[in-house]
């Protein structure tokens, strides 16, 4: 518990402290005028209030990331905590904050035209194909995923209320919030769900304190507590938990929410708030996971192997977070929790897949420099990716999650490389302290360091022995280090 506890203050005072030095090393201007009002065209710049920004924000970055994400990440035990924490202050919500806040200094720039006004026109063009991509990877995947589970859920009558007939309803869904105004659909349904997720988390949290069952606490976060996991502490916990430290996706998300910003002051509680109000999420289902699986009567000898063999499938041997999910909500919140339990496993994949379409939709046209006040034109551009998704939907679920996992955090490495390389000309431009590209520069090297090593040991990638997949690591973290500090003499 005092870990816990200690957690949550840490994650808060990163927010007051750390989040505004941040928000001062980027120079916030009050009196520049935002996209929403300079770019305005009634489709996707369209000015909106804060609150439901903020909703919005954190709704398209959390999804079930930080719910499946901190339940399969606890099993390495409590340095899921660390991760969360340490991730989440300097990491993700830096990362979240500086892609939103240098879109809204390009005009509402998507990422992909980001990282190549930084790092230059092949990254440029890696980033359009690796960004498009994983949008249309998310939106494979958050269509399959709650199809699958309201399909069970669901009794089905012939057709209707089979996976066939959710995947058709969620499919439209995602066509018409990739198509309508951001205000007509997304504007409306995202704050509900916000709240929902926020509720959830609240009783969760309430549930931690009051219900039985034991906690590890931060000395037992050095060595590797899953029970089945082939892959090391380093890099598996770092990829397994993203949503709720850093991940790739969300620096797709900020744009779209930086094309609404009526002002940069409501930076930082929009893009590094909800991503530490996202990290407080991760934070509470990690603890109550833990805790809920120790109360138990089932087997194992650990709460890591209880935890294990709950979340199992019985007839395929599969694991399964949203079972887990089902069984702590209907548990510790009753009734109520039976409805957050859907919410949290339907209605947030979904909330993740529709978003991911609409940011694919900017991308294209921003590197088409194809206009979008057309419902004509944006049918041209979305229909394509659709096309593509649908395809990738005939890929086993697993398959597609291991390139996702992976695609998703190398997209934060472009993106942290991006900031850096932003942050190094402003501080020459303005004869600003060069120190200041710290905050960019160690989160860099951090996740090259994570993705490399990751790609290099994963039976999806190359399957080194581990302490050779380290060296290679370290040398390359070492160049990209060196490479760096020659150009930054330079500049």
């Amino acid at each position: 518990m005092i870990t816990f506890l200690s957690a949550v203050l840490c994650l808060v005072l990163g927010y007051l402290l750390y989040g505004k030095m941040v928000d001062n090393v980027f120079g916030v201007d009050p009196k520049r005028q935002t996209p929403c009002y300079t770019q305005q065209d009634g489709v996707d710049y369209i000015p909106m209030p804060t609150w439901k920004v903020y909703l919005i924000q954190f709704l398209n970055i959390a999804g079930t990331g930080p719910i499946f994400g901190a339940i399969q990440g606890i099993l390495f035990g409590p340095a899921a905590y660390l991760w969360i924490v340490l991730g989440c202050i300097f990491g993700g919500a830096v990362h979240d904050y500086m892609s939103g806040m240098i879109s809204i200094r390009m005009n509402g720039a998507s990422l992909p035209e980001i990282i190549g006004d930084n790092l230059g026109r092949l990254p440029r063009l890696v980033m359009r194909v690796l960004a498009l991509g994983l949008m249309t990877l998310v939106g494979a995947v958050f269509v399959t995923t709650p199809a699958d589970l309201l399909s069970t859920m669901v009794p089905n009558q012939g057709f209707f209320f089979t996976k066939d007939f959710w995947v058709i309803l969620i499919f439209a869904y995602y066509i018409l919030a990739t198509l309508l105004p951001i205000d007509k659909l997304i504007g409306k349904v995202y704050p509900l769900f916000g709240v929902a997720l926020l509720i959830m988390a609240a009783g969760l949290a309430y549930g931690i304190f009051t219900q039985s069952g034991e906690m590890p606490e931060i000395t037992e976060a050095f060595t590797n507590h899953h029970p089945k996991s082939t892959m090391p502490l380093f890099p598996g916990l770092f990829i397994t938990i993203a949503c709720g430290a850093v991940s790739g996706f969300h620096a797709t998300q900020s744009p779209m929410m930086a094309r609404c910003l009526k002002n940069e002051k409501y930076g930082r509680p929009i893009f590094y708030g909800a991503m530490i109000t996202e990290g407080l999420v991760a934070l509470v289902w990690a603890a109550a996971t833990i805790k809920f699986a120790d109360s138990l009567d089932v087997a194992g000898d650990t709460p890591y192997e209880k935890l294990i063999n709950v979340m199992t499938i019985p007839e395929t041997g599969k694991m399964s977070p949203a079972l887990l999910v089902n069984a702590i909500c209907n548990s510790w919140l009753g009734h109520a929790g039976a409805v957050l339990a859907i919410l949290g496993v339907v209605a947030a994949p979904i909330t993740s897949g529709d978003t991911a379409f609409r940011s694919a939709r900017l991308i294209a046209a921003d590197f088409t420099h194809y206009k979008q006040n057309k419902v004509y034109k944006r049918i041209l551009l979305s229909v394509p990716l659709f096309v593509i998704s649908a395809i990738l939907m005939a890929m086993h679920f697993d398959v597609l999650w291991r390139y996702f996992a992976w695609s998703n955090q190398t997209l934060s490495v472009f993106t942290f490389w991006a900031i850096t390389i932003w942050l190094s000309l402003r501080c020459r431009r303005d004869k600003l302290p060069r120190m200041e590209v710290l905050i960019a520069l160690i989160p860099a090297l951090w996740m090259t360091a994570i993705c490399t090593s990751y790609i290099l040991i994963a039976p999806e990638g190359f399957s080194l022995d581990h302490d050779f997949a380290y060296a290679i690591t370290c040398v390359v973290v070492l160049s990209f280090l060196g490479g760096f500090i020659t150009w930054f003499k330079k500049i």
